[in-house]
């Protein structure tokens, strides 16, 4: 994982301000009068060779001179001091740094480079240079030099820009809003996007996640860590430079990551609000409720204008609010009329309350004499367990501020129009589809690869030969495609052939290009004309691996989506992406893809080779790891873990005694709810590995044990856990799983595989001992160190 140490970073107990100064207007000053105003929990110590005292309390000379470590150090000297700083702080303990003083760029790398070099050794995470900060308000850790202070609250701000955070941190302040964190990255020497969106995919007290970026990093750990995030909780993304050709490809990406693309400053701002406090279910339906016909007018444009739709009522549903509110008129915007009265609204909710067809509930309400914006608000309030989907509410003309704290403290989200509301749930329903694409794991290479791939990548090989980029074009490029099963035509002339054998009526040409980009490595870029002959072509981006399903995604957004045959399109662009993931030294391709009324064949095929080619943004499926033996009678099958195991491991929990889950998790457990075994199913292969053994085909299938390792960012060392059902000990499952796992580790060139075993768990210490592992006390007499050194240059985890 990537989350080392971030903890102390966004839950610090101590803080040390590292050239705190009196100085009015310099960084020190306003660092230091930040995290005293914010009123931080811990201790604060100040470090600054010119003074004895600042504000009462005793100041340090130097960072080596602290009695004790701080969890996180603000540093606020120039750059020519921090490798000093960073290597006597990493001495002392410190484990996380925040630079807020900044250089420019050309001056500061020397001073980056040796301030990195320093840290690594002790693992020490620093943030910025240039950053403004971290913030955390439920510490009143206000660390750097944010403008504004806020309260806590549900969603965390991720930026790029001191600018905008400190706007976004200055809105939510005047509306009363709060966040869980806020941080400004600087210029992610260290910790990056990436860095924080794999923390913050597992802080409890994080609902949603909103990101403000330009540019990404490292486009693996990126993607990796955001589709780890986004299966657990919504992330909001908004990315400036529009205008930069690369837009569409970072646009693809968000996708894939399942995070959701906003459109402004003020979509993602209004997401404090609906994710921050709001609980709401990701949900495709909604229902209004209103009193006045206007209202239900406008309010229903707004939803038209987001591009969504309001539910369709069963017809128990309309039976319902016509029993309970005979004056209402029942549909979908409920109206309940003019002369409604607050009540009329909790009435409404209870109605509905059954009929879960109905959706998420949208309060719109101009506030009258006889229903008091402050009134409806209560009986919201009172009536807001009613709501199965959630409930949002719109009141025009604004509302009190006690009663809006109220609402918000029940988790009721509170919109200033119809229209930001409408743009709230567009973006709630765009988060359900985006998680329905996170399920998809396209395959990778069988363990036994089929005679035809293995033809296409000898052919690469031998047609690379020496040299280091070679193109193939014409007959040689259409036979490495047919590898893949794909029907290629070697040019216009060839397909005019086959033409001429069937009447079968041209749709559209499909341009294909793929292209080794520096960031995301492979990436399909499809392109096809207009469907009215006057607009724009259309143009999507595609990142490999894909499956049908991924490849839906992508046609169904083409103009020719309705008309084109379905099954060929999505197999030819399936088997075009397999064809990139089997043959590594593919780096460049132009294809047109026919597609007509039966068929979808290639024509004219060229195809660019090359001795290297960035990593796929995306770990594959790794099928390779795939086996079946015999096994007591039974097929064994030994696999990866895959996100349609949910259900199946959610019932191999449920087998294991209280006991073995003590063990296994080092405390009592009763169960696992959804976003937990998510998190288990749902892993990315590039940095965690889960083998399963399993019993049965499909969705019949059952998982009798389950062996995982996470590896830390620099291969040095995985984390290993075991578990075996509990009727299912003794066979020999853990062994075989374990044998596995150590030989897979040992193939990523890994320098040690670790993990911690209760001492009372005879068993497993046995087992590890008899894989090869060696024990070790901790610092926990209960627990023991069990420890297999892979590599001879392997540092001590």
């Amino acid at each position: 994982m990537t989350v080392r140490n971030l903890d102390l970073l966004f839950r610090p107990k101590s803080v040390a301000v590292i050239g705190a100064s009196a100085r009015p207007g310099s960084v020190g000053a306003k660092v230091w009068r930040r995290v005293l105003d914010g009123g931080f929990k811990g201790p604060v110590w100040p470090v600054n060779p010119k003074y004895t005292e600042l504000d009462g309390r005793t100041i340090f000379s130097d960072a080596a001179d602290l009695l004790e470590a701080p969890c996180v150090a603000l540093i606020c000297t120039p750059s020519a001091t921090w490798p000093d700083v960073i290597g006597k702080l990493g001495r002392l303990g410190t484990r996380a740094a925040i630079i807020v003083s900044d250089t420019k760029r050309e001056a500061g790398s020397p001073a980056l480079e040796r301030a990195l070099a320093a840290a690594k050794p002790y693992l020490l995470r620093i943030v910025g240079p240039g950053s403004l900060g971290v913030v955390t308000p439920e510490f009143n850790a206000h660390l750097g030099a944010p403008s504004s202070m806020v309260r806590a609250g549900g969603a965390a701000w991720v930026s790029q820009s001191n600018a905008l955070t400190n706007a976004v941190l200055g809105w939510a302040q005047a509306r009363g809003l709060g966040v869980s964190h806020a941080i400004a990255l600087g210029r992610e020497i260290d910790v990056d996007a990436g860095d924080v969106l794999d923390y913050l995919a597992s802080d409890p007290a994080t609902r949603a996640i909103l990101v403000e970026l330009s540019t990404v990093r490292a486009a693996r750990k990126f993607m990796s860590a955001a589709r780890a995030a986004a299966r657990n909780k919504p992330v909001l993304v908004l990315r400036t430079g529009r205008a930069d050709p690369d837009d569409a490809l970072y646009a693809a990406a968000f996708r894939r990551a399942g995070m959701v693309r906003v459109e402004s400053l003020d979509d993602l701002i209004d997401e404090i609000e609906t994710l921050g406090v709001g609980r709401i279910a990701a949900s495709s339906s909604a229902t209004l409720v209103t009193s006045d016909r206007g209202v239900a007018a406008l309010a229903a444009d707004a939803f038209a204008q987001a591009g969504t739709t309001l539910a369709e009522w069963p017809g128990a549903a309309a039976d319902s609010i016509a029993a309970a509110l005979p004056h209402a008129a029942p549909g979908n915007p409920l109206v309940l009329g003019n002369d409604a009265q607050a009540e009329h609204f909790g009435l409404a909710l209870e109605a509905l309350a059954p009929h879960r067809d109905t959706g998420t509930a949208f309060v719109v309400h101009a506030s009258t004499l006889s229903a008091p914006a402050a009134d409806v608000a209560r009986v919201l309030i009172e009536r807001q367990r009613l709501a199965y989907r959630g409930l949002l509410a719109c009141f025009f003309g604004g509302v009190d501020e006690q009663t809006r704290d109220a609402l918000r403290a029940h988790g009721i989200a509170v919109h200033s129009t119809p229209h930001r509301l409408a743009r709230a749930f567009a973006r709630l329903v765009d988060y359900r589809l985006g998680r329905e694409l996170l399920m998809q794991t396209p395959q990778g290479l069988p363990a036994q690869v089929p005679a035809c791939i293995e033809a296409a990548q000898s052919q690469a090989s031998a047609a690379l030969g020496s040299e280091h980029t070679v193109a193939l074009a014409g007959g040689e490029a259409a036979r490495l495609l047919r590898g893949f099963g794909l029907q290629v035509a070697d040019d216009e002339l060839a397909l005019a052939a086959v033409d001429r054998l069937g009447d079968d009526e041209h749709i559209v040409d499909i341009a294909v290009s793929l292209r080794d980009d520096s960031n995301f490595g492979p990436v399909f870029e499809f392109a096809t004309p207009a469907a009215d002959g006057a607009s724009a072509p259309f143009a999507f981006y595609g990142l490999p691996p894909l499956n049908p399903m991924l490849a839906r995604e992508i046609v169904s957004r083409s103009p020719y989506a309705r008309r084109a045959p379905v099954t060929p399109v999505l197999e030819a662009l399936t088997a075009l992406s397999e064809a990139v993931c089997c043959v590594e030294q593919m780096v460049g391709l132009t294809v047109t893809i026919r597609v007509t009324r039966a068929h979808a064949r290639l024509v004219a095929p060229r195809v660019t080779l090359a001795r290297t080619r960035g990593r796929l943004a995306i770990v594959p499926y790794p099928r390779q790891l795939e086996e079946t033996i015999d096994w007591h009678g039974e097929r064994l099958t030994i696999r990866p873990i895959r996100p349609e195991d949910e259900p199946a491991h959610s019932a191999f929990v449920s087998a294991m005694t209280p006991n073995d889950l003590r063990l296994r998790f080092f405390g009592a457990v009763s169960g696992f709810d959804h976003t937990q075994l998510a998190r288990m199913t749902q892993i990315d292969y590039d940095r965690e590995m889960a083998l399963i053994a399993t019993i049965g085909e499909g969705g019949g299938a059952t998982t009798l044990a389950v062996v995982r390792t996470i590896t830390d960012p620099d291969n040095e060392c995985a984390e290993f856990a075991l578990a075996v059902r509990s009727d299912m000990k003794g066979k020999g499952l853990g062994r075989m799983l374990m044998e596995r796992i150590v030989a897979y580790v040992r193939t990523r060139g890994t320098g040690c595989i670790v993990g911690e075993v209760l001492r009372e768990n005879r068993p497993m210490l046995g087992l590890a001992k008899a894989v090869g592992f060696a024990t070790s006390s901790t610092a926990d007499p209960a627990v023991v160190e069990v420890l297999m050194r892979l590599r001879d240059d392997t540092r001590a985890p």
